[in-house]
């Protein structure tokens, strides 16, 4: 099985959300079912059937957030001194070339991803351009909206 990449911050969120999980929403998840029993005949009790669908949903998630962690490869970039190169882990700021519109990226593993908060996967197509790249190269790369051709303004690496 190939490991996934996280960035250290990346596995330290998934560590806390895991741990937020078994310490404070499995006893809730008890508790509301014990109160659900005492309430009598469980064939009709929403309150019980509605407390173990959640019970089962956040195993579920405890299971796999205790699977990535054990399969996740964490590298830390403050380690690999790759220079003004992109690589796994970057901060990167690009500028567009037609738009002068700056925008910030860092490149992370496909669990971490999260475009709202500029988050791109390793194997997303822009992380794929950029990767590689140095400090005032020019990327040109495919969209659904067209091509569009970037300037990389800096490169950095925060641990």
């Amino acid at each position: 099985m190939k490991r996934a990449p996280l960035t250290p911050k990346g596995a330290q969120r998934l560590r806390a959300e895991l741990e937020h999980l078994k310490s404070v929403m499995r006893p809730q998840i008890i508790a509301a079912i014990a109160e659900a029993r005492a309430h009598g005949d469980l064939r009709e009790n929403a309150e019980y059937h509605a407390a173990r669908e959640q019970q089962g949903f956040t195993e579920g998630r405890i299971g796999e957030l205790e699977a990535t962690l054990a399969n996740a490869e964490i590298i830390d970039v403050s380690k690999l001194n790759p220079g003004s190169r992109i690589v796994f882990g970057a901060i990167v700021d690009v500028q567009d070339i037609h738009s002068d519109e700056t925008l910030t990226y860092q490149i992370v593993g496909d669990l971490e991803a999260d475009i709202k908060q500029r988050m791109i996967s390793v194997s997303s197509p822009v992380a794929r351009a950029l990767i590689g790249k140095s400090e005032g190269d020019v990327v040109h790369i495919e969209t659904p909206g067209g091509r569009k051709s970037y300037e990389i303004v800096e490169v950095r690496y925060e641990s």
